[in-house]
């Protein structure tokens, strides 16, 4: 075909596609049903202008558009690739790790039972072969579900139910795909009836071999990356070739699933690249890849369509009921899926619980799309496929496809009124209120100012702020004395608003350059949890998110025991000076916070509740400060080098505003700014690396911050060093337990405990020891021993604490003192030891 025609087919394909949006919002239907509407009415008129006799004159843009070159190849390789990767750069993928369980639930055992439902649903109803049956299967368990995630957000459904979803369309394509590959090759070779076990022992060759191929492929494109990261234009076009590269890497080379290899491509560079490269550049990134996958959907879609007339044009009678078996069938697996394998995760609490309604909307928003028309027009393209295969895969997959397209997408968003979930609930109600009545009080303020500034009449002004008074003074009332919110629902409007603040203000930060995008990404998250957890929970959720924010989680206690057991320590180093980061970002964050809930919370809440809310960020602040007291007596001089760092930082944007300001006053040419630029991009750059964390100077350092080891020689504290280990606890875990064996001796580096003896309680805090008296004294009473803070012990075992302790006199002097401190009796305690010295 000739390239001029190509050209003006797609330029004319790009205006259809700027036509769909606005008409999918005009007729209140999901986008992806407008262009396959659309492409289907344009492929039916081409076929009609073809063979009618009213006229002949459009016959060479029909026969342009049908003879139009789309293969399956187009698809797979130029398409898919590019909104997977797109898919996978947009996900917040942290907050995915916290429902992986429903999500791998959804993606990949709903996959692999919608196939095998739908194909022995087809062996028993049909004459095909079993191979045949569960290729159709495989090629319809895939789902879009856009539609359905576009609806739960315009309707403010849950983030973690949309988030759910969404995982789900990233992973079942993949999932889907991997076993169209599988039964693909049964069917071309003529198998009658495929092993299973083949099968099944090919898919995690398929599964690992893509993960291995997409994760190495995007370390190389990122170590790249790295290397030009101040030139913008380069990284998008370096990230353009990742997904491609890795894809027919992976299917060509390595004869692994190529899609896998890409969803690993995208995870991988989400995880490491905003730490890796500039926060603009990481923003301007995305939004390329934003663009380019809104244009390959659209195209897919619409390409995809074109095709529908053509692959519907041999359907039979028949044809309509072995349609019918494949609906039922899919809908019957996915609904065991939502209806009995979700709600038992709930009762194991692996999963979030997911509401009736919401899970009534998941199955009627499971429309089939584009990707299921690419694989079965793969099918019907095939040479080596036998011909009744290739017409009905062509006619089930284009007809269920068409099914979920125009009767389940056209009733979707009526559906979802039908089960009440467009409307409001009362908290949300009381949110819109509290909205309407903070921005009032804004613009009141506001427009204050700007009467003043423009000198307006003085009599107009006062009209116009007295009838305004009146609204905003009817909004506050509505806000404060709706019946309808209890106290408690009051609280948790205050902490949802507080978190969103708390977000914004990350997000301010970021772009101001106060906080890097490594640690954006970790108090973001953070901030969604304390928004969900409020949402869910009230104040109990809320200071559960807290907690959660300042707590050593698995990674750190992993790289503590590879440190302890393996003398590993980069892992611990690492992040050791992530938490040390973290910590000062959200210090920074929660001194932001107070004067919000004075200022606007107070205004509709009342006093009441803006005293709970300041009590309650006061401890998160408490929180903050004990974990970063504590890391700074770990770490003398660590902290003291990041607060530097900030500073230059902060220099650097106060210096940059300055030169954007001349700039715009026209008082230095571009030139001048150029320059000015370069060199501050590279003063920037060194202001960006983070100081290295010498991690075994500062343990020794930490060693001899206690007492009695305050005077040892350096050779003696290295050798404690070494004998020393450290262990991290979150608060609320127990580290003793009385009927446990008592093996080890504690000192406390940072945090407090409580320890329970005899009934009674006592707290420990920074430079304390305990286990000592079990240890030392018979038949001693044991003791149970909780952190009430995030806390870092170290660790020595019986044997060579007895030993140090008949060594250093300072070690016996602080038994000593500690015995005297819970009335025990020190020469009682020490009688051993002094008759051996």
């Amino acid at each position: 075909m000739d390239i001029v025609l190509i050209t003006a087919i797609i330029a004319s394909l790009f205006v259809v596609i700027g036509a769909a949006e606005p008409l999918a919002a005009q007729l209140r239907l999901p986008y992806s049903v407008i262009l396959a509407i659309l492409g289907i009415l344009i492929g039916s008129g081409a076929i009609f202008f073809l063979r009618t006799d009213l006229t002949d004159a459009l016959n060479p843009v029909a026969e342009a558009i049908l003879k139009f070159p789309i293969r399956s190849n187009v698809f797979l390789y130029v398409f898919l690739p590019t909104l997977l990767f797109q898919a996978t750069l947009g996900m917040n993928l942290r907050r995915m790790l916290d429902d992986w369980v429903p999500i791998m639930v959804l993606a990949i055992v709903a996959v692999i039972l919608a196939t095998f439902s739908v194909g022995y649903a087809l062996s028993w109803a049909s004459s095909l072969p079993l191979a045949a049956c569960l290729l159709i299967g495989a090629i319809v368990s895939t789902t879009d579900p856009s539609a359905v995630v576009s609806i739960f957000r315009s309707i403010a459904a849950p983030r973690r139910l949309s988030r759910i979803i969404e995982g789900e369309s990233l992973l079942n394509d993949a999932a889907a795909i991997a076993l169209f590959g599988l039964f693909m090759g049964f069917v071309m070779l003529g198998t009658p009836d495929p092993k299973l076990g083949d099968a099944i022992a090919q898919f995690p060759v398929l599964i690992m071999g893509g993960a291995l191929t997409g994760w190495l492929a995007a370390r190389i494109a990122i170590w790249s990356m790295s290397l030009i990261s101040a030139h913008e234009l380069a990284l998008a076009s370096v990230s353009v070739a990742l997904p491609y590269l890795a894809y027919i890497g992976s299917e060509q080379i390595i004869g692994a699933s190529g899609v896998i290899a890409v969803v690993a491509a995208g995870l991988t560079l989400n995880l490491t690249g905003p730490g890796r490269l500039p926060p603009h550049a990481w923003v301007n990134l995305r939004e390329v890849w934003d663009l380019l996958a809104h244009w390959a959907g659209a195209l897919i879609f619409i390409l995809a369509a074109l095709l529908i007339p053509r692959l519907l044009a041999d359907v039979r009678i028949e044809d309509l009921a072995l349609i019918g078996v494949v609906i039922v069938a899919a809908f019957a697996a996915r609904a065991v899926i939502l209806f009995v394998l979700l709600p038992f995760l709930t009762l194991l609490r692996v999963s979030p619980a997911v509401e009736q309604p919401y899970r009534t909307a998941i199955l009627w928003g499971g429309l089939r799309g584009a990707v299921t028309l690419a694989l079965a027009l793969a099918v019907t393209e095939s040479l080596r496929v036998p011909v009744e295969v290739k017409r009905l895969v062509g006619i089930l997959a284009t007809g269920f496809t068409l099914f979920t397209l125009l009767v389940q997408g056209t009733t979707l968003r009526s559906v979802i009124g039908w089960l009440g979930l467009d409307r409001l609930s009362p908290i949300d109600e009381a949110m819109s209120r509290q909205v309407v009545a903070v921005a009032l009080q804004t613009v009141r303020e506001d427009v204050s100012r700007t009467t003043e500034d423009y000198a307006l009449t003085h009599e107009v002004v006062r009209t116009e702020a007295k009838a305004f008074g009146e609204r905003l003074e009817s909004a506050v009332k509505t806000a404060e004395d709706s019946e309808d919110i209890l106290d408690r629902d009051r609280i948790t409007l205050g902490l949802i608003a507080l978190a969103g603040f708390e977000r914004d203000t990350i997000l301010n930060r970021v772009h101001e350059r106060t906080i890097s995008a490594r640690m954006a990404e970790k108090t973001l998250l953070d901030a969604d949890r304390l928004i969900e957890g409020a949402r869910s929970d009230g104040r109990a959720g809320y200071q559960r998110a807290a907690r959660r924010s300042v707590a050593y989680g698995r990674a750190f206690r992993a790289a503590g025991l590879l440190h302890s057991k393996l003398r590993i320590s980069a892992p611990l180093v690492r992040l050791t000076a992530d938490r040390f980061e973290l910590l000062l970002s959200q210090r920074l964050i929660l001194r932001d916070l107070g004067s919000f809930i004075e200022g606007r919370i107070r205004r509709i809440h009342g006093r009441r509740v803006a005293g709970l809310l300041s009590d309650m960020l006061s401890r998160r602040v408490e929180l903050v400060e004990t974990a970063l007291d504590g890391l700074r007596l770990q770490y003398p001089g660590y902290a003291e080098e990041l607060e530097r760092r900030f500073i230059k930082r902060t220099t650097l944007r106060f210096e940059e505003r300055e030169y954007e300001a001349m700039r715009e006053d026209g008082l230095i040419g571009a030139e001048v700014y150029t320059a000015l630029m370069q060199d501050l991009t590279k003063r920037r750059a060194t202001a960006e690396d983070r100081p290295p964390l010498d991690f075994e100077v500062k343990r020794y350092e930490l060693i001899k911050q206690f007492p009695p080891f305050a005077d040892l020689d350096a050779k003696s504290v290295r050798r404690l060093g070494r004998a020393l280990k450290t262990r991290y606890v979150n608060a609320g875990s127990t580290i003793l337990r009385k009927d446990g064996a008592l093996k080890h001796v504690f000192f406390i580096a940072s945090g407090a405990v409580e320890l329970e003896i005899a009934g009674q309680t006592s707290r420990l805090g920074r430079a304390d020891m305990f286990g000592q008296v079990s240890i030392l004294m018979k038949n001693a009473p044991r003791s149970e021993v909780r952190a009430i803070a995030p806390t870092t012990l170290l660790v020595l075992d019986v044997a060579q604490f007895q030993r140090l302790l008949k060594k250093i006199p300072a070690l016996r002097s602080a038994v000593r003192a500690s015995a005297e401190k819970r009335g025990i009796d020190p020469d009682a305690l020490l009688k051993d030891i002094a008759t051996e010295t």
